[in-house]
């Protein structure tokens, strides 16, 4: 089969869902958190009547309506790929993961998308009462979503719960097995704090934004900054126990994964050693520079200095995960992790020396966090599907064997085409939205249905259009 730059079909095809993947992901990362902290706001502002809550809910309603549209966008397209570039993982697996994609989009993006129009337009039309539960259905829909899809993603990584049919298809036994699957709690648990932490890092790196322009006097900056950075100390500590967890689960069923994420091709009989850097030589079957802690990652995993841990050598080379990219991308997650946990102590002290609002360092370290999340979201991805590798179902079903028979030139094209076009049009969402975060939540701050623009239209009536303009 013709190679294009040396690139098969299967690699093109493997590197387009690994861009359109990462791509959509930092869309549903943003808005699981943002429609909470809209649902919260809309509370706040119900219960209190205080002026800079809803203030609040106006601005961020505008951004949060931009990457909810991008988010779908991009997930619509990203799905077909499994019917292109994979009809072979399709075909096979399409049993297990088709109804649980179909449950997906009749609970969660139904429920989304039937309040979503309330949430946006609807304050002055339907009632607090109504408008407020149409807030919280969306914020429901968004995690429940996430929960959908976890759990696919969950069952391809840890699979159960089915028998393998004659023709080679996975066939559901018991869905129960299958939903809830060994990793699913935690990877949800992981992936849903995740959400949480990356929409405070972002709400209180516009906050920071504003404070060092000069506008800390501002009480919706205020409010913003200081909600967020609450947020960041009480998640960050969480998420790092939930992902420690989470790899106590994944050495448990996918030891090959955690071997590469610490860097062991070797074992370690009495005590393995906690590599913090160093440069990983697949090809020879060891860690080049290591820089390392004795016995601490036996410490780690197993609670044990002396426990012992197997490494690599234990497993084939044909079912060995890339290391060098799970090795990294597993370090740039983690070190990220300790960076927000630090944001949020300085936060606290801030705070309890009545500095919070008058810190430019915090708010310099603030504003430089602000995108961290996407980035340790986005690394944490890479951990666990390329660490899954080389299966698409762990264990059952080889990556080689899932992709679909089509010719590299035809996959690069696509591949080329996705990335013109993503790069174009969410270029031009990002940079709209970057806009919006530029000004300041000022009073009287027009929400979704005032702005104008591509959303007025959908905002409002005629008759309502008439008695504004009087």
């Amino acid at each position: 089969m013709q190679d294009v730059m040396g690139l098969d079909a299967l690699t093109l095809a493997r590197m387009q869902f690994a861009f359109t993947v990462a791509f959509h992901f930092i869309f549903p990362a943003f808005t699981i958190g943002l429609a909470s902290y809209l649902a919260v706001l809309n509370g706040l502002w119900l219960w209190h009547k205080e002026e800079r809550y809803l203030r609040l809910f106006a601005y961020w309603v505008k951004i949060f309506a931009i990457t909810f549209a991008m988010g779908v966008v991009s997930g619509i397209v990203m799905s077909y790929q499994f019917g292109t570039n994979w009809s072979v993982f399709s075909d096979r697996a399409g049993p297990v993961i088709g109804p649980l994609m179909a449950y997906e989009v009749l609970t969660a993006f139904f429920l989304e998308a039937g309040f979503l129009g309330i949430m946006l337009f609807g304050r002055d039309r339907v009632g607090p009462g109504l408008h407020m539960f149409a807030c919280v259905m969306v914020a429901v829909g968004t995690a429940i979503s996430a929960t959908w899809i976890l759990s696919v993603n969950s069952w391809m990584q840890t699979p159960q719960g089915f028998v393998l049919g004659e023709n080679g298809q996975f066939l559901p036994a018991d869905w129960v097995e299958i939903v809830f699957n060994p990793s699913f709690p935690y990877r949800l648990a992981h992936a849903l704090t995740a959400a949480y932490l990356t929409t405070a890092l972002v709400v209180g790196g516009v906050g920071a934004w504003h404070h060092l322009r000069g506008r800390g006097d501002n009480a919706a900056v205020r409010t913003m900054f200081s909600m967020a950075m609450w947020m960041a100390a009480v998640v960050a500590p969480l998420q790092i126990v939930i992902g420690d967890m989470h790899g106590l689960n994944t050495l448990e069923h996918q030891p090959a994964k955690v071997m590469a994420m610490e860097g062991h091709f070797q074992s370690h009989p009495e005590g393995a050693p906690l590599i913090l850097f160093g440069l990983p030589d697949q090809e020879a079957q060891q860690m080049r520079y290591a820089v390392e802690i004795p016995k601490l990652s036996s410490l780690i995993l197993k609670h044990d200095l002396n426990a012992p841990l197997a490494g690599l050598d234990t497993v084939p080379r044909d079912e060995q995960p890339p290391v060098g990219i799970v090795f990294w991308a597993f370090r740039v997650m983690v070190g990220l992790g300790f960076a927000m946990l630090g944001l949020g102590l300085w936060s606290l002290w801030a705070r309890w020396r009545g500095r919070l609002h008058d810190s430019q360092w915090l708010h310099r370290a603030a504003l430089v966090m602000g995108p961290t999340g996407f980035v340790a979201v986005t690394a944490g991805w890479i951990t666990t599907e390329v660490g899954r590798q080389p299966w698409t179902v762990y264990g059952m079903l080889r990556t080689a064997d899932s992709v679909a028979p089509l010719a590299a030139p035809a996959v690069a094209a696509s591949l080329l085409a996705f990335v013109v076009v993503y790069f174009a049009v969410f270029g031009a969402g990002v940079f709209y939205i970057l806009r919006l975060m530029a000004h300041a939540p000022m009073p009287g701050e027009k929400g979704a249905e005032e702005e104008p623009g591509p959303l007025r239209a959908a905002g409002h009536a005629p008759g309502l259009i008439t008695e504004e303009a009087q």
